[in-house]
């Protein structure tokens, strides 16, 4: 039987700590060549409404002996501004709903295994993400937590930095006082830490070891001129999910996880984009900040100073070598790579408990051949 997993099963499933380890070991496998996948591709479609984009987004990828999956979204796309604060925002069918499934299937025998509501696995693997860069890059006596933002990120980030770190502090802020207020309520107690309400952006950044920016937001919201020595730099959204020009001047060591590899055969192809979109109507201008019209994915952003997982594997680049150098970390455009591991680890965990609702393998097949 093929399984259909919602949100509440993987949440009552999957944990961090399970996150963590399987990315891990998708970042090594792709690094020796037993795993694959391909950057994430939007088809973006004007609607309507001039301000408005119709986006389905999709991304890939497999392991040798393990899983395939593909994530899949179906979105309306706009931007809003909040007190000086632009965002992203989308939705599907209505505001408030959102369609995002991932499918997996058996690579030795390509069976369709489970298709899964990726909005609880899509906060898991971002916020892992967030705690393989902080445990590889941040200095093994961080303590103390600058968060900026107060959503699901924000959430699952400290999740990943508490099974990486022993954060006994955090500092919060983000633009809604009722909803940091909230965030440290909910954190206080689930981790039985110090949670700091912050009244303005700049208290975040004083004293903390660790520097989240988890947000919406459709332009970069890491302050350069806060920034400390020895701090570790983490950045989701803001324009992208890059820190701006100024403060890529003050980071000393970038740990990017990876690149997508290219196809066989055309090395041309070897992109390290976040996401290549592919437009009707090209020259149409949504107004959007986050993805400008004809612009790119960010790629590698500071060449200069990149290492990758593969330099860690091999030995030849630790990054930080002082307690003072700021680091900043990041995945690379790589989520196809991380759904195959999470999501095959969800339904496993999944299956152990007997959990999901089972759907009928054969109406997935057919006798005609494809």
């Amino acid at each position: 039987m093929t399984l259909f997993i919602n949100n509440e099963v993987v949440e009552k499933v999957l944990t961090m700590q399970d996150t963590i380890d399987v990315l891990e070991k998708a970042y090594r496998d792709l690094a020796d060549g037993e795993a694959v996948c391909r950057p994430r591709v939007d088809i973006q479609i004007p609607t309507s409404d001039p301000n408005k984009a119709y986006q389905w987004g999709s991304m890939e990828g497999g392991s040798v002996g393990g899983y395939f999956a593909i994530r899949m979204k179906s979105d309306i796309i706009y931007e809003t501004e909040y007190e000086g604060v632009r965002s992203q925002e989308k939705y599907c069918t209505e505001p408030g709903t959102y369609c995002g499934l991932i499918f997996v299937t058996d690579v030795e025998t390509g069976t369709p295994l489970a298709f899964i509501n990726d909005g609880v696995l899509q906060h898991m693997r971002v916020g892992a993400d967030g705690g393989i860069g902080v445990k590889y890059m941040s200095r093994e006596d961080s303590e103390v937590v600058g968060m900026i933002g107060s959503g699901g990120m924000a959430r699952t980030h400290l999740d990943a930095f508490m099974c990486v770190r022993n954060i006994k502090k955090v500092q919060v802020f983000s633009p809604t006082k009722a909803n940091r207020e909230a965030y440290a309520e909910e954190m206080r107690a689930r981790h039985n830490i110090e949670i700091v309400v912050c009244d303005n952006h700049e208290e975040v950044y004083k004293g903390a070891d660790i520097i989240a920016g988890c947000t919406d937001s459709a332009v970069p919201v890491i302050r350069a001129e806060c920034l400390e020595p020895g701090q570790h730099v983490i950045n989701v959204g803001g324009g992208g999910g890059m820190v701006g020009k100024e403060a890529q001047d003050l980071i000393d060591v970038y740990f990017r996880f990876g690149n997508a590899p290219a196809p066989q055969g055309l090395p041309e192809f070897d992109l390290a984009d976040e996401y290549l979109t592919y437009a009707a109507r090209p020259d149409h201008d949504y107004g959007f900040t986050q993805k400008r019209k004809g612009g790119r994915g960010h790629g590698v952003a500071m060449p200069d100073k990149v290492l990758y997982f593969v330099d860690i594997m091999q030995g030849t680049n630790r990054g930080r070598t002082s307690s003072k150098e700021i680091t900043y970390s990041e995945r690379g455009n790589l989520q196809g790579n991380q759904f195959h591991a999470v999501a095959g680890r969800a339904y496993e965990r999944a299956k152990e408990a007997e959990l999901g609702n089972e759907v009928p393998t054969e109406w997935f097949l057919q006798d005609i051949r494809n």
